[in-house]
């Protein structure tokens, strides 16, 4: 079974993207999702959690995620220390969950694949791309937010160029009847891989 890492910067689409393949029956894990499910489900993680950042990082037994960013976002320590503490428990959930597909090939969603160094954990990487005002654009309208805190977050991300020297494949996410055909060359592709 082959194992497809997707990423792509905040505001790209790689959620829309990940759709289209599950559409065409590929199983879809979404690490950021998984890890919202972890966070409140996951008692050890809590405590692990609150031993870090206090208390107020859960609010009746929700992850307090104002809270948590505003604290994570001006220390990148604390990020580092916070992910060190989420992402291994996501990585065993991924295994857990992975040894139960039945399937050619999976997807792993994944926002920052290339940052914590995971690409080596996948078979292939696929890079999901959209030019910055669509993407600034999409997060505005979805988060509720205004343009400077977008491209605050967008610019503590690493840059289309960066992520290109990494990635396998990459999607320009533009056009969304352009994508998805896209999606199918490279569903297609994929599955000639694993027939070979």
């Amino acid at each position: 079974m082959i194992v497809v890492g997707l990423t792509g910067g905040i505001g790209s689409g790689k959620t829309t993207v990940a759709r289209f393949f599950q559409e065409l029956g590929v199983p879809l894990y979404i690490a950021d999702l998984k890890a919202k499910e972890l966070l409140h489900r996951d008692e050890h993680l809590q405590k692990e959690i609150i031993a870090l950042l206090g208390e107020e990082a859960f609010v009746n037994g929700k992850y307090n995620t104002a809270y948590v960013s505003s604290l994570v976002f001006a220390d990148p320590k604390l990020l580092t220390r916070l992910n060190a503490i989420i992402h291994p428990a996501v990585h065993a959930d991924f295994k857990q969950w992975k040894s139960n597909q039945k399937t050619d090939y999976i997807i792993y969603e994944a926002a920052i694949l290339f940052e914590q160094n995971r690409q080596d954990q996948v078979d292939y990487t696929i890079l999901v791309t959209a030019p910055l005002e669509e993407r600034i654009k999409r997060v505005m309208q979805r988060d509720q937010t205004n343009r400077q805190a977008v491209l605050d977050r967008i610019n503590k991300q690493w840059s289309d160029e960066r992520k290109k020297l990494l990635a396998d494949l990459v999607i320009e996410n533009k056009v969304l009847s352009a994508t998805k055909a896209r999606v199918q060359e490279i569903h297609k592709y994929l599955l000639s891989l694993v027939s070979k």
